[in-house]
């Protein structure tokens, strides 16, 4: 089905336009050059009867089946002259006599005034045969410049076509694709070898990414296990005191923490494909885990940490990149509340975690999930709630925030449906 935005459609869509009106102007012209050789035709024909009537020696009224003609002297007149056209002076008329059109010629010759009328019924007969065949040209000349439009336009665009074609197939490894040999040496071309330029560049930088990446997962992650591999031996260690294996503790969590985010930031740096080799996630195990992985942030605070499972749902996405998410609401409502309780509540299609803390400004609200935003008590460095709506556009979910100012916030995750 051919779109009617498309470049194809609007250049054949003017080739018919424009054959349309030339049609209809040279309908036109056509019918109006008929009409006027048609009136000169007849005027011709009543002169040569005015001509050939005064030669004679006797007047006779010409009563033909087209032409009738009268006179009018000074010493005599033709009998029952129509009262239309007696008085009217020498010229050509165009007049409507009883039910008949006339073509009528007033000429004076040798002191006599001629009246010579010319029946136009067969004259509008004759036209009205030639415009049909005027309006079958002009039907088969729309209908001719359209095709050609559509045809022509095929081949103007083909090249266009091909193109867009070839990149609209192009995945993120063909990265070695060359569109020059698509096109000729025109405007089409000159896009192609832009396109190719395009290209260059993004390999180019697709390629320096790829070394960052693997830098960093080799330099991040390297040190991270060796720290993590101290921190275990260390807990073992048992001449440490109570004091001590906590920040021991703490300091396995932070190396811990530090890991699974490095490899969600690699994960979030890799493009998605909607069910590529990522399998079915239950989050409510991943709720539950990240609950008791962040209960030691309430310290000795009077803080409820409740968990409603009103149903189980799996979705199919990357775990680190949801235990992110999760960990990150988590985390914001234990900071933020001083006394009280946090809710997380899990749904078939939703996500909740409601806190009775501090609650935020609506400025504060309004900008809360930007990129490096903090607010007046925030301790991070604001990308937590930001990374969060990142990894909710990439799998198409949706956050929403409300809060007011020393109520708490409710921060609510909409998955979309698997």
């Amino acid at each position: 089905m051919l779109q009617t935005n498309s470049l194809r459609f609007r250049v054949a869509y003017f080739y018919a336009v424009f054959g349309a009106g030339i049609s209809i102007l040279l309908s036109g012209w056509v019918f109006l050059a008929v009409e006027e050789i048609g009136h000169r035709l007849m005027d011709e024909a009543m002169r040569k009867e005015v001509n050939e009537t005064a030669e004679r020696p006797v007047f006779i009224e010409p009563n033909t089946v087209s032409i009738k003609g009268y006179y009018v002297s000074r010493t005599s007149h033709s009998q029952n002259i129509p009262p239309e056209i007696e008085n009217l002076e020498p010229g050509s008329y165009n007049l409507s006599i009883g039910e008949i059109d006339y073509r009528v010629l007033v000429a004076d010759k040798n002191n006599v005034r001629y009246f010579m009328m010319f029946d136009t019924e067969n004259q509008h007969l004759h036209e009205a045969e030639f415009f049909r065949y005027v309006a079958i040209f002009a039907v088969f000349m729309i209908v001719s410049s359209s095709a050609g439009g559509f045809w022509l336009a095929s081949r103007v665009t083909a090249s266009v076509t091909r193109l867009a074609k070839q990149v609209g197939q192009a995945g993120p490894r063909d990265l070695e694709l060359s569109l020059i040999k698509l096109t000729s040496n025109d405007e089409v071309g000159e896009l192609a070898r832009a396109f190719d330029r395009y290209l260059r560049r993004l390999r180019e930088f697709i390629e320096r990414e790829n070394y960052f990446t693997a830098d960093v997962s080799h330099e991040l992650r390297t040190p991270l296990a060796i720290m993590l591999g101290t921190v275990e031996l260390l807990e073992q260690d048992g001449t440490l005191t109570a004091k001590q294996k906590e920040r021991v503790s703490r300091i396995r969590r932070a190396a811990q923490d530090m890991i699974d985010l490095t490899s969600a930031l690699l994960l979030m740096a890799r493009e998605h494909q909607n069910g590529g080799d990522e399998q079915p996630c239950n989050v409510a195990d991943v709720a539950l885990s990240c609950v008791e992985k962040h209960r030691h942030l309430i310290g000795g605070r009077p803080i409820r940490m409740e968990v409603e499972l009103i149903d189980q749902p799996s979705l199919i996405v990357e775990r680190p990149l949801l235990e992110i998410v999760i960990g990150n609401l988590i985390r914001n409502a234990l900071f933020h509340t001083e006394t009280g309780s946090v809710l997380l509540r899990l749904e078939s299609g939703k996500l909740t975690v409601i806190d009775t803390g501090a609650g935020m400004r609506p400025e504060e609200l309004e900008r809360a999930l930007e990129r490096y935003y903090k607010g007046a008590t925030s301790a991070g460095a604001g990308v937590g709630l930001s990374l969060v709506k990142r990894i909710c556009d990439r799998y198409g979910w949706r956050i929403s925030l409300d809060s007011k100012e020393g109520q708490g916030t409710s921060a609510e995750i909409a998955f979309s449906p698997t």
